[in-house]
């Protein structure tokens, strides 16, 4: 693959200067159209092999366009806060927003490259590493981003001459860094592993272009117009490409009896018996969140359920348990115009907390196949996608020692129905019931097919879905804090 890219390309000045100024006004225009359409971001993923042009071309890319509407990142070691995290957390939090580019220097290919180079990981992890990093891409790319892929190249013979050059030239030779005389000695496993990640992640989708790096005027016109040409078919194209949906059709129940329907919703705790049980539970809490086997772990408890259903009371008391600092409520309304310019997951992924910490969502990344699905807000290809998405974003949680609990909280409609009118007369309820409330209960049946998918596709056994009878209210806040223990507890007990 690398072979052609060490031949040389032999471009010199003149060429290069006749060429820059229609190539420079041409991308202005389309990352000045990119902006106005505000339609999808772009993503330029820098990786190859040091000395070969890397930092000199986007230098140069910024100043030939707006730096303005440019985000360059780089990562290098982890920092104490993205170590407590996921690891595609650290590449979620900088990701641009539609109609503008972001460039990653030291991305997900650089890190899982290099670990198999120092032989942190073996080659079975590295595959598995790619696979995981084609899955965010095409997960982007599905939300509409436009990704570039650059392999900067210099062969064996190349990178040893500029250095021989550069460490006797006592003007330049600051230019030469430890990174540099590193890779010169791993060159071999360096390009071969990498030559390796090329061929299993280029997809028509986020393909990678190999950019033979010896010749600075080479390099810089090659990659200027490989994201003009990417730029300008992108924007020509108006309408985003409607993939096929990534599931099978759903089955209907063949008894015509959904998931919900299986529940005992008769279930109740006397008075006596709620406020004995909650004391327990909420002690058991307590002791549990102050475990200093908790360091090792963050807390995620995502609360969705029937509207009046008793979410917000079941997260008060698990709430009353705990010292304010070590938790946060993250209640999910309609996107701000920020997220709305960011893949659907980015609202939540910004949201996770660290080792030590626990976060509640009431309500959560389901409503793309709750209330997008039923409202008509996403396509269909959109949320059927979307159960994948969501099982890959909650492995990633658990793999990095988030203890992952997801409660839906159900009632009947009879319930609902006395509940909300329960809130009309209450003037301190009030501003609990709107019209879409009363609007949703039309759609109880559609609502009652998508939980059922929901569970159907998204309960696994590292992130189980626990179904809750909530008519009764003291019995599902109980329940609740009991099944949060007991996540707790087998947590610890796996360590």
């Amino acid at each position: 693959m690398f072979e052609s890219a060490e031949i040389g390309h032999a471009i010199d000045k003149d060429a290069y200067d006749a060429a820059v100024p229609a190539l420079r006004e041409a991308l202005l225009e389309a990352q000045f159209e990119l902006k106005q359409q505000s339609r999808f971001p772009v993503i330029v993923l820098i990786n190859g092999v040091e000395g070969a042009g890397k930092g000199e071309t986007v230098k140069l890319l910024n100043e030939w366009m707006d730096p303005r509407l440019i985000q360059v990142s780089t990562f290098d070691q982890q920092t104490d806060e993205e170590l407590a995290r996921p690891p595609a957390w650290r590449y979620w939090r900088q990701l641009p927003p539609k109609g503008q580019m972001g460039i990653f220097f030291g991305n997900w290919y650089s890190q899982m490259l290099q670990g198999r180079v120092d032989g942190r990981i073996k080659t079975a992890v590295l595959d598995q590493a790619i696979d995981g990093a084609q899955r965010l891409e095409q997960m982007l790319c599905d939300e509409g981003a436009l990704i570039f892929k650059f392999w900067f190249h210099l062969s064996k013979k190349q990178m040893k001459a500029r250095l021989n050059t550069l460490k006797d030239d006592p003007l330049h030779c600051w230019r030469i860094s430890p990174l540099d005389w590193q890779q010169s000695k791993t060159y071999d496993k360096f390009v071969r592993f990498g030559e390796r990640i090329l061929r299993r992640s280029s997809r028509d989708y986020a393909p990678w272009y190999v950019v033979e790096g010896a010749n600075q005027y080479y390099r810089s016109l090659t990659v200027g117009r490989i994201l003009l040409e990417g730029l300008q078919v992108a924007l020509q194209n108006q309408q985003s490409p409607q993939r096929s949906p990534h599931a099978a059709p759903l089955i209907a129940s063949l008894d015509n009896l959904g998931l919900l329907d299986s529940l005992d919703m008769s279930q109740r705790l006397e008075k006596s018996d709620y406020e004995e049980q909650l004391a327990a539970e909420q002690a058991r809490l307590s002791g549990l969140m102050r475990d200093k086997r908790f360091r090792k772990h963050a807390l995620v408890a995502v609360f969705e359920g029937n509207d009046a259903a008793g979410k917000g009371g079941a997260i008060r008391r698990v709430a009353a348990a705990l010292d304010p600092r070590q938790y946060r409520i993250v209640p999910i309304a309609a996107p701000t115009e920020e997220e709305c310019a960011q893949p659907y997951l980015w609202r939540f992924w910004r949201h996770i907390p660290g080792r030590g910490k626990f976060t509640v969502f009431d309500r959560s990344w389901y409503g793309r196949v709750l209330v997008e699905r039923i409202e008509g807000f996403c396509s269909p290809a959109d949320w059927l996608r979307a159960y994948g998405e969501i099982n890959d974003f909650e492995e990633q949680l658990t793999r990095a020692g988030v203890v992952l609990v997801k409660f839906w909280l159900s009632i009947d409609q009879n319930t609902q129905l006395q509940r909300f009118e329960e809130r009309e007369q209450i003037p301190f309820k009030r501003f609990k019931i709107t019209e879409d409330d009363w609007r949703n209960r039309d759609k109880w049946p559609q609502y009652s097919d998508a939980v059922g998918d929901m569970v159907d596709r998204t309960s696994s056994e590292i992130a189980p879905w626990t179904l809750v009878e909530a008519n009764d209210k003291r019995f599902a806040r109980v329940k609740v804090l009991r099944t949060i223990n007991d996540a707790l507890a087998a947590a610890y007990a796996r360590d």
